[in-house]
């Protein structure tokens, strides 16, 4: 017997799961984000194989940030204005056509090309993905709301974020042990298989067309219109910016290649394990955050767990020891997790259903994008003063935004849901 989405109990942990569309697009997500991450942890390994220097790492972000950030507006006007089961599936498909591009290339090497020619085509393939990810990103967030009632989002997003975090923690830690047996082609012909499958499972979503507009307006009217809601609508902007300048300057994952191969010196299984250890603390989180959903105090947690996040930032940067550098990221990653739920829900519970693919992909220019334009930031601030002070300097930059916004934003600090 089918089930009704719309009578499921919504005080259950497994409410939004019950929901047979929602567990195709959460099984297809993760299938795709953890081919994701398995991605950028190669090309991160890859890349700096080929040209010893940190700068470069971070150049991979970067290609990567500018189209999407630039893109993520315009994308969102059109998210909002079409199809979305239809954008899902051309921007899964467009980053397994990538994927290819990638694994033809790492073949190539046996042809004699030089490692200068080889990253500036990892870069030009990166920035081709930037531009997908414009429009891919924002779509599944705007698919989870049009698959599940309002009453059930906070259990759809606290699911949807553990999808997410484990598909990372298992693609990080998977790629390491994978460099370290096949090598970059026999990682990255892995990664095409898994978006294959990503692939198939979303085809099993149904159409969901666009909101009709109250009025026909311009693009740049629309793209205003968006903006504004996020501007004004205080705790948003709140929780957004906190998270956005957490993730620019705590981005010392981004570095984790460096740590392992220079200072820790523990080799591609190392790294993948290092490289997974805040996602493994996340996952960890979020399924207890799954049972035991927080009640109370939602935005004086959110600060106390962004400002323990820059503590093991920066614990992480002194360690000289393999499992304190571990434990340091691992818990660094359970507070990460819990920002991130709490940003995730406040999101989903305030954006009004025709704005939605505007609001989320202003919200993919402060979060997701920060991601790469981190990784580009540690890798310039890691030539400027050298790794470990740079991480430093990222842990501590973390607690002068958390302190700075304490005071200047009690809205959110006094915020609950």
């Amino acid at each position: 017997m089918a089930i009704d989405k719309n009578t499921i109990r919504t005080n259950q942990p497994f409410a939004a799961v019950q929901i047979p569309e929602f567990r195709n697009l959460l099984l297809g997500r993760f299938l795709f984000i953890m081919g994701l991450r398995m991605m950028s942890t190669v090309l991160g390994w890859w890349i700096y194989t080929l040209t010893n220097a940190p700068l470069a790492i971070g150049l991979v972000g970067l290609s990567e940030f500018v189209p999407a950030f630039g893109m993520a507006l315009y994308a969102g006007h059109i998210i909002d204005i079409s199809e979305k089961r239809k954008l899902i599936l051309t921007g899964v498909a467009l980053y397994g056509l990538a994927a290819i591009c990638l694994l033809l290339l790492s073949l190539t090497q046996v042809h004699q090309l030089t490692n200068n020619t080889i990253a500036i085509m990892i870069y030009a393939i990166v920035f081709g993905t930037g531009i997908v990810r414009s429009f891919a990103g924002p779509s599944f967030n705007v698919m989870l709301s049009a698959i599940v009632p309002k009453q059930q989002l906070q259990n759809a997003t606290t699911w949807n974020q553990g999808a997410w975090l484990l598909a990372s923690v298992t693609g990080h830690a998977l790629a390491g042990f994978l460099i370290a047996l096949a090598g970059n082609s026999g990682s990255l012909a892995v990664i095409v298989s898994l978006i294959i499958l990503a692939w198939l499972c979303l085809w099993q979503l149904q159409k969901k067309p666009a909101i009709a507009p109250k009025r026909i307006i311009t693009t740049w009217d629309s793209v205003k219109e968006g903006l504004h809601f996020v501007f004004t609508t205080k705790e948003l902007l709140g929780a957004l910016s906190l998270d956005l300048f957490e993730v620019l300057f705590g981005g010392a994952v981004a570095m984790v290649p460096v740590f392992a191969r220079d200072i820790l010196k523990v080799g591609p299984q190392g790294f993948g394990i290092l490289n997974g250890a805040t996602d493994m603390g996340a996952i960890c989180i979020v399924i207890l955050l799954t049972i035991f959903p927080m009640q109370r105090q939602q935005g004086k947690k959110l600060f106390w767990a962004i400002g323990g996040f820059g503590l093991c930032i920066i614990v992480f940067a002194v360690s000289k020891w393999f499992w304190l550098s571990f434990a340091a990221l691992l818990i660094g990653g359970m507070l990460d997790g819990i920002s991130v739920v709490i940003r995730g829900t406040i999101v989903q519970m305030k954006t009004p259903d025709h704005m939605r693919g505007r609001v989320m992909s202003v919200n993919s220019m402060f979060i997701n994008s920060s991601n790469e334009l981190g990784q580009f930031e540690s890798g310039v601030a890691a030539r400027m003063m050298g790794v470990i002070p740079s991480v430093v300097f990222g842990g501590c930059m973390t607690l002068l935004v958390v302190v700075f916004t304490w005071f200047k934003a009690p809205s959110l600090r006094k915020m609950e849901y």
